[in-house]
């Protein structure tokens, strides 16, 4: 066992302890006083230590609020047009619960005061009231329901069908960190399969780009067949980077999400959005950005500002360092990135960039690789 788990099993040990011997104390005082004095006594400590814990509780959450509110990212616009709708029923949401928080638990703490225990007072027997049940079950089932509602269309919103005009990216994750892929000239994303990937000679994602048979195994590693792959023209012009994704400010964007071996998550906190990446299982978001990088940096008052991917699902041992980068721009600015792009295919084959010219025919840019088992 670690120096930390002998350390935290200690202090539970301790803290055990300690409970202990205060129970122990409270008996010998209650013997040495009497039951009924002591009862009393203590009684009357802890209403009066309600009220107390109630008021210094109320000030931490102001000051907890005054303290962090700056480290959130709610001090700035959402950075998305669907990040407005976020932020909007989020607080909303803060709004509704905050005051409901706060009007239960002062009566909660005022109540535990006031109707502390007085030998001269009887408690009132109050055991069932229907407009009582029927109120504080409708009210805040009626509000959820609204709350959940406002939520389904929201996220119908972000991952139903994009403007035609949208920017397609296809992000895919892997343990620990994001591939970005956009369509070539021909603007088509090409075909790809997973048992094609090879690192090595600089083909990450599988992409297609000769003919081949590949041998498939069943669960146990036996022989099952083989999958017949056919070179697709329209993967020899996609780009593939791991620098960053590049979106046009006011221009629809919509990202095509993968995974590669687990289960990742596409967090974009500046947007207000998230998806997960589910390996076999392309997902889809879109949104508008708002604001360049630029932009961003004067608004933030930082000049390191970037926009940030995080994964937010946990997804192994590295997942602390899974981090990625959007780099939100101008229409000029784009198309000057653009320019300096070289396909993957070129890049990995320096020597033939014959096959880099675009396909002469489009096809669905989510469509999976066409494979046939014999």
């Amino acid at each position: 066992m670690t120096t930390t788990g002998l350390f935290l099993i200690a202090i539970l040990a301790l803290g055990f302890l300690i409970t202990f011997q205060i129970a122990k104390a409270s008996e010998y005082v209650s013997v040495l006083k009497g039951e009924k004095k002591s009862f009393e006594q203590s009684n009357k400590i802890n209403a009066f230590l309600m009220i107390v814990f109630l008021v210094l509780g109320l000030i931490g959450v102001w000051w907890c609020n005054e303290l962090l509110y700056d480290k959130t990212l709610l001090r700035f616009p959402s950075a998305s047009d669907h990040g407005e709708d976020i932020d909007r029923m989020l607080i909303i949401t803060i709004a509704i619960t905050g005051i409901v928080f706060f009007i239960t638990q002062i009566l909660l703490f005022w109540f535990s005061y006031k109707y502390q225990y007085n030998p001269k007072r009887s408690a009132f027997y109050y055991p069932h009231n229907n407009k009582l049940e029927v109120l504080w079950t409708s009210v805040p089932a009626i509000s959820l329901c609204v709350l959940v509602g406002f939520g389904l269309v929201y996220w119908t919103k972000i991952t139903g069908d994009a403007p035609e005009e949208s920017l397609q990216v296809e992000i895919t994750g892997k343990q620990f960190g994001w591939i970005y892929r956009y369509p070539g000239k021909d603007n088509t994303f090409g075909k790809k399969y997973y048992r094609n990937i090879d690192e090595a000679n600089g083909n990450q994602l599988g992409l297609i780009w000769k003919d081949s048979v590949i041998n498939k195994l069943d669960r146990k590693g036996h022989p099952a067949g083989s999958v017949e792959l056919t070179a697709d023209q329209a993967s020899f012009d996609d780009i593939v980077t791991n620098d960053a994704i590049y979106l046009i400010k006011d221009r629809p964007a919509k990202l095509i999400i993968n995974s590669r071996d687990v289960v990742h998550s596409v967090g974009l906190p500046h947007f207000r959005l998230k998806m997960d990446a589910v390996p076999g299982t392309p997902t889809t978001l879109w949104f508008t950005p708002k604001y360049t990088t630029e932009e961003m940096k004067k608004i933030t008052n930082n000049p390191r500002f970037e926009y940030e991917i995080a994964c937010d699902q946990m997804c192994g041992n590295g997942h602390y360092s899974m981090k990625g980068l959007i780099k939100v721009v101008t229409a000029e600015e784009y198309i000057l990135w653009q320019a300096k792009q070289v396909p993957a295919y070129v890049q990995a084959h320096p020597a033939d960039d014959s096959q880099a010219a675009p396909a002469p025919a489009a096809a669905d840019s989510t469509a999976p690789a066409a494979v046939a088992s014999k």
